[in-house]
Order: structure tokens, then sequence, then C-alpha cells
């Protein structure tokens, strides 16, 4: 796919174009064998963070569980919330990873094996259904657990900023002028987000 993608969107928009000559071809490998509770778990983390704060807070939570390279939904069961806030998370993010945990246990939050074969607005409507989790969480696990193809995080900061940073804006994009202008790279908008997110690093 990268290759595919990379001449796509060179064909479809110049600046992508220039992008792609900048940063080098598309690079981003998802994290397959991640189960979708960690997945998730991960995502949550990030909300509102930058990633070094985020990897800081999940590297304590693993902690909380010797023996696991990343605690089971049952395992949940075995810290206390002050447990978790310890760790860094708020009260809010508490309770998203104990529903997280619960609804996986329930079968709402689908097996790697299950979720392979759903569609990506299926998965969406899903997970939404879980307590903390929104569309954009659920879109980071469809690029970097499943590797899809064609999403278009448009709600996403970086995403954004790199929009207005690669396109010469003053203002940040709003969401539904990054959407029209996103029709051109499918079905690649997940390569599009990634070499935006580049964009954004290098700003």
């Amino acid at each position: 796919m990268p290759h595919r993608a990379d001449t796509h969107l060179s064909k479809a928009d110049p600046v992508m174009r220039r992008l792609i000559r900048a940063h080098g071809p598309f690079a981003l490998k998802p994290e397959e064998r991640c189960p979708p509770f960690k997945s998730l778990v991960r995502a949550v983390a990030h909300q509102q963070l930058n990633g070094k704060a985020a990897n800081t807070i999940l590297g304590r939570f693993v902690a909380l569980f010797p023996g696991r390279r990343f605690p089971r939904p049952a395992d949940l069961a075995r810290v206390t919330d002050a447990q978790l806030r310890g760790a860094g998370f708020s009260r809010a993010k508490v309770a998203a990873i104990r529903d997280i945990a619960a609804q996986t246990l329930a079968g709402v939050v689908p097996s790697s094996r299950r979720i392979a074969a759903m569609g990506d607005e299926e998965i969406v409507a899903r997970l939404v259904e879980v307590r903390g989790v929104g569309r954009w969480t659920v879109e980071m696990l469809l690029i970097f657990k499943l590797g899809r193809p064609d999403v278009l995080p448009a709600d996403d900061f970086g995403v954004r900023n790199g929009f207005r940073i690669a396109y010469g804006l003053r203002e940040m994009p709003r969401k539904d002028r990054l959407l029209e202008h996103g029709e051109r790279w499918r079905p690649f908008r997940s390569a599009a987000a990634w070499y935006l997110w580049r964009a954004a690093d290098q700003g």
C-alpha cells in the first residue's frame, strides 16, 4: 500500500507531492498484534496530552501489574481508582479505562479477529458506545492498529495544524474544509493524515 498511496497522493495534490518529497515514503506500520483493549487504553491515555506525557503515564499504569507486559481486562479489578489516579490518569480517564475493560469482557469491544472482519464505520458505531471513547479514539485504532487505508481524523489537532502549515493558511482549517479537501486523497486518506502529522512536527 505505501507505494500506491504515495503515487496517488502525488498525482492528486501538489502539496502532498511536496510533503512526500520532503518526508520520504509513507512508513506507518500498524501494530496488528495489539489487542483492541490495549489500543483503546493507549488512545485514552493520549487524549489531550503529548506523546511523552502519555507514555510516562502508561509506563506507571503497566507497573501496577507486575509480570504483565500489559494488563488484561480482568486485571483491572485488582487495582483501585486511587492507584490508577496515582499513575496519572484523570478521574474521567479512570472511568473510561474501567468501562473499556468491562465492555471488552462483555464482548462489546471485539476481539482482534472479530474486529479485523468489520468495516470502518461499523467499528466506529460499536466502540463509541464505550465511555470515554469518541470518534477520534476509534480513528486512532483504525489507523495505528488495523492499518485501515482511508481514515481522515479531521478532529485531530495535529492533522489540522499540519494542513494549516502545509497549505499556508493563516488560521486553523474548519473540519468541513479539511474533509472536503480530503476527498481528493481517497482511498488513501490515512497516508495523507500521516504526512500532515509530519508537517505539523516540522512546523
